[in-house]
């Protein structure tokens, strides 16, 4: 089977390496099958799209919106890195799959508007699917209907009429869209579960995702109701473009 390459954004050790054990546990892929390539530790090496069954990007603490001067110089050039690989991606209609930080960086590519107007604190939401989303092969997957992690300061405001709209939630009307028939991004987390999103809100306590004094409110948010569904997400994009 060719490997899929997980491109990783977490410059903090521990959220990253439970980042890539949870997508190779909701995937369902071994390591030598999920290659993770940490792009804030350095430049994006070489990647064969023909020698790939699919690229995942996983999510992080960098914001598409941000004005240029607030992006560091890691942050642009990940941003450069990422743009030039969609060109080819999209172009060809690769398998790709990008969770919440892959709404910012493929919506961006497609000329969606990103900005902070639908930003929802860190909780769980209900997710419901569009009648293209419930069409659609890896969100068939799932309830129309649905519990998932969120937490994002910026969301997609606008979608460009070649996008097909695939979720949304009361307070993100943007929570999933698909390019053409095998590039896709999630604003939600399909690859967390409520540890690992504690693990998160530990980490980035101080990235202003809440205030100083709502840790512990936090915490509660992500654990007052069950997120079940959404790694299937996952299961299904493996499944369907191992090759």
């Amino acid at each position: 089977m060719k490997p899929f390459v997980l491109l990783a954004t977490r410059a903090e050790d521990v959220p990253a390496d439970e980042e890539y054990a949870l997508f190779l546990r909701y995937t369902g892929l071994e390591e030598r099958d999920l290659r993770r390539v940490r792009l804030e530790a350095g430049p994006m090496p070489a990647l064969d799209l023909d020698g790939l069954s699919g690229v995942i990007v996983g999510g992080g603490p960098f914001n598409s919106s941000d004005p240029p001067a607030r992006k560091s110089v890691v942050q642009r050039r990940v941003e450069a890195e990422i743009g030039r690989l969609l060109d080819d991606i999209v172009a060809r209609d690769v398998p790709f799959f990008g969770a919440c930080y892959g709404v910012g960086t493929l919506g961006v590519h497609q000329g969606a508007v990103i900005d902070r107007t639908y930003a929802e604190p860190i909780s769980v939401v209900p997710v419901t699917l569009t009648d293209a989303g419930a069409a659609d092969p890896l969100f068939a997957e799932l309830p129309r209907e649905f519990a998932a992690f969120v937490g994002h300061k910026e969301a997609v405001r606008e979608l460009p009429a070649h996008v097909v709209h695939l979720a949304s939630s009361p307070t993100c009307p943007v929570q999933a869209f698909r390019v053409g028939e095998n590039v896709y991004a999630t604003q939600f987390h399909p690859e967390l579960d409520a540890d690992g999103i504690t693990t998160r809100i530990h980490a980035y306590a101080d990235y202003g995702y809440f205030s100083p004094d709502a840790l512990d409110l936090t915490l509660a948010a992500v654990r007052r109701e069950p997120v079940v569904h959404t790694g299937r997400l996952l299961r299904a994009f493996a499944e369907r473009y191992a090759r």
